[in-house]
């Protein structure tokens, strides 16, 4: 109701705080916004949102965890709320408590499923989005119990061969515990399945547990029933759990009476519980023979038979067609595998750039993303996460995901010109208003170029991404409204030639501005290296500067802004080889670390190898990153724990070491390492989609001799002029489009 703005809430709320004996949060807010520029968006609403629940949730953590350390939890917090480990944080002051340290799971599933369960380091399985989760444990008859969570050691993979399998091993003292999670089709239906197998050396028990925790810390559980089978539970009245073998002996407690651990070895049977705070914990048990193999195997039905249904064969399906790696490194191969994995799972419609704290869209993430499954040759995916992007625009032109992020529609626009260059497919002509649309937006909301400002001409302040810092006028945004407009008269330029001129003559124009207010910054700062905005220093937040060269090529290679941007990230910003973010993050990068590798692939440094190799390392044993990763513990410490968009660029880092586009020609072989050509194993790539058509390579090394290099096109149009630069040999330019040559050495030998 209009008429409620006219009320004094600002008095009112200074008001009740003064009397209340609090500090007045009109002022505190207003101090604040003053540390960032002026804009017209504070902090985007949703993040705002998300920042409450993630608290709450920390809330609700201190009030119950640091009070019951007798109770069995995730690793993280055996690990964190441990004062003997180099994960230990002291809690003191901390109003909340929340998973700062080993923020690390892995997603399982299955293509075209909304439902993406999720497994911890040592194999917790949470089957549903922020829910509950089930672990396993093994309890000897002498009192011994192999607990996971609090197991300094584990082997934990990924199995990839028939769609995505998380394995966990663990052992103590003459037990075995081994957990396996996974999602498969039965009757259409995806279920989650967890199958626990236990050995050891005396009569025992293998326990099914049910927990009111996840990898973020308490997810309530109010009531659970056995089933009259003694073969399944019902959780809250809704949820099935179902076993595949009746439990021999199934104990329940409340918070009042601790967790079930405690009570294991209980004589009473209970096959229900209830408990008013919602921390109801379950314990299946299972008999297991002194020497012999025991298991049991859990499945959660993660659909109802009334919702669209995956295919049966949608793995094969969602495969057919991708760009393929075989390389002589099985780390390298491992890690493009999975990440294409990761990629075909978080792109059911919607593309997510992560499984649980980042299971919602922005239009950021998704432009990587998009681009990863294009180059990979998942062109459906892209094409269906394509389409849902009009629906997100406003009226004005706005592709909105929250407000304050100027970069939005240059994203869009971009990634929209990248899947109708890959493809080699004409502008629909559903897709021009949509396109004059966001493209005018951006003109408009540009500032003007006569104020007496270094950020004249520019995008407004915004948040932006938020590991660049608080509200100002980033070039990260500019450099993607310029690319955008650019992109723009690309795809407008044969439907819509007078538009698509405006536009140009747009994008002349803020880039003009661009350079002006970056001279300023170059004539402040004593060096042409770019900093986040025409009013910081040079900092971590420089690194958003860097989208000039990777990935929209507003600049050459050789762009000695550009070079010296890196050179200062290099020097200052750089921790155990990786990027490292102190703004927010305040951990190591993988995927912004890539974009590093990328400039300097770009230009020739042969340093790209080795800031691929720190992000190698710092992946987990199941192939995945974190968004933010601890630089002492190795477990993950901001974000989500399988961070999509750093499974994007590994697929990304590695097309371009085969292939890139850079103008209108195709370099090939330029990022290969020459370690991969110290053996005989054929190395292959391909069909990799480019912008002139797709192309598939092979190198061929030899002992002793020159390696030979291969490749065939399946052009657009005309074949484009090509350039072979593999490290340590002669480049090579070539005209045909499909070929053979054996390369040089560059020192003539």
């Amino acid at each position: 109701m209009s008429w409620m703005k006219w009320l004094p809430w600002r008095f009112v709320v200074r008001y009740v705080a003064r009397r209340q004996g609090f500090l007045d949060p009109i002022a505190l807010l207003a101090r604040l916004h003053s540390f960032a520029q002026p804009s017209e968006v504070g902090e985007p609403i949703e993040l705002l949102r998300a920042g409450v629940v993630f608290h709450a949730r920390g809330l609700i953590n201190s009030r119950v965890v640091q009070h019951n350390l007798d109770w069995v939890w995730p690793y993280w917090i055996e690990r964190q709320f441990d004062p003997y480990d180099v994960s230990f944080i002291p809690r003191a002051f901390s109003i909340t408590h929340i998973n700062l340290t080993h923020r690390n799971w892995t997603a399982i599933g299955y293509p075209d499923c909304q439902e993406l369960p999720i497994v911890d380091p040592r194999g917790l399985l949470t089957p549903l989005l922020d829910g509950w989760s089930l672990d396993g444990w093994l309890m000897a008859e002498d009192g011994r119990c192999l607990l996971p969570s609090r197991v300094a050691d584990c082997r934990q993979r990924q199995d990839m061969e028939h769609g995505v399998r998380i394995t966990t091993e663990t052992e103590a003292e003459g037990q075995a515990l081994a957990s396996s999670a996974w999602v498969q089709l039965e009757a259409g239906i995806p279920v989650c399945k967890l199958r626990l197998q236990a050995q050891a050396d005396t009569d025992g028990w293998l326990v099914l547990a049910l927990r009111p925790q996840n990898p973020e810390g308490i997810s309530f559980i109010h009531q659970v029933d056995l089933s009259p089978a003694r073969d399944a539970w019902t959780v809250d009245g809704s949820r099935r759990v179902e076993f595949d073998a009746a439990a021999a002996r199934h104990h329940v407690s409340d918070y009042r009476n601790g967790d079930v651990y405690i009570h294991l070895r209980d004589r009473d049977d209970q096959t229900a519980g209830i408990c008013d705070v919602g921390m109801v914990t379950a314990a299946a048990l299972f008999p297991v023979r002194a020497g012999e193999p025991a298991t049991v195997t859990a499945s959660i039905p993660l659909a109802s038979t009334g919702s669209d249904m995956p295919a049966a064969d949608a793995w094969v399906t969602a495969q057919h067609d991708r760009c393929r790696l075989v390389c002589p490194e099985p780390h390298y191969q491992f890690l493009y595998d999975a990440a294409v994995t990761s990629l075909i799972l978080h792109s059911p419609d919607d593309v997510y750039p992560g499984p649980y704290t980042y299971k919602r869209f922005w239009f950021r993430d998704a432009a990587f993303i998009i681009h990863a499954l294009l180059c990979a040759g998942l062109t459906d995916r892209a094409e269906r996460a394509l389409a849902r992007f009009p629906m997100r625009q406003t009226t004005l032109g706005y592709f909105r995901s929250q407000e304050g992020e100027w970069d939005a529609n240059g994203e869009v626009l971009w990634i929209l010109q990248r899947f109708f260059a890959l493809t080699g497919r004409p502008l629909p002509p559903e897709w021009h208003g949509p396109i004059l649309r966001g493209a005018r937006w951006i003109v408009r909301k540009r500032l003007s170029e006569g104020l007496d400002a270094p950020h004249a001409g520019l995008l407004p302040a915004g948040f932006s991404a938020e590991h660049l810092g608080p509200n100002d006028y980033y070039y990260w945004d500019d450099f993607w409204g310029i690319a955008g407009l650019r992109a723009a008269v690309a795809m407008l330029a044969d439907m819509d030639p007078r538009h698509s001129r405006d536009f140009a003559q747009a994008a002349d124009d803020f880039a003009a501005a661009v350079e002006r207010s970056l001279a300023g910054c170059e004539a402040r700062l004593g060096r042409p290296a770019m900093p986040a905005s025409p009013y910081r220093r040079l900092d971590a937040g420089a690194i958003g500067s860097l989208a000039f060269g990777y990935p929209v090529q507003l600049g050459a290679p050789d762009d000695r802004r550009l070079l010296d941007s890196v050179e200062f990230l290099l020097d200052r910003c750089f921790v155990k080889g990786a990027f490292y973010q102190d703004m927010i993050h305040s951990g190591l990068n993988a995927y912004l670390t890539l974009h590093v590798a990328q400039i300097l692939l770009r230009a020739g440094d042969p340093r790209h190898l080795d800031l691929m190799d720190a992000v190698a390392a710092l992946a987990s044993p199941t192939g995945q990153w974190p968004e933010a990763i601890h630089p002492l513990t190795g477990g993950g410490c901001m974000g989500d724990g399988h961070h999509v968009w750093a499974a994007a660029e590994w697929v990304l880092m590695i097309r371009n070491c085969f292939v890139r586009e850079e103008g209108e020609r195709l370099i090939l072989c330029a990022g290969i390492p020459a370690r991969w050509l110290d053996q005989a194993m054929s190395i292959r790539f391909g069909p990799a989609p480019t912008a002139f058509g797709a192309l598939s390579l092979s190198i061929t090394p030899a002992a002793g001799n020159l390696p030979r290099v291969d490749w065939q096109g399946d052009w657009h149009r005309s074949v484009p002029p090509i350039e072979i630069r593999l490290p340590g040999f002669a480049p090579a330019s070539v005209a045909a489009g499909t070929g053979s040559t054996v390369l040089v050495r560059s020192d003539g030998a």
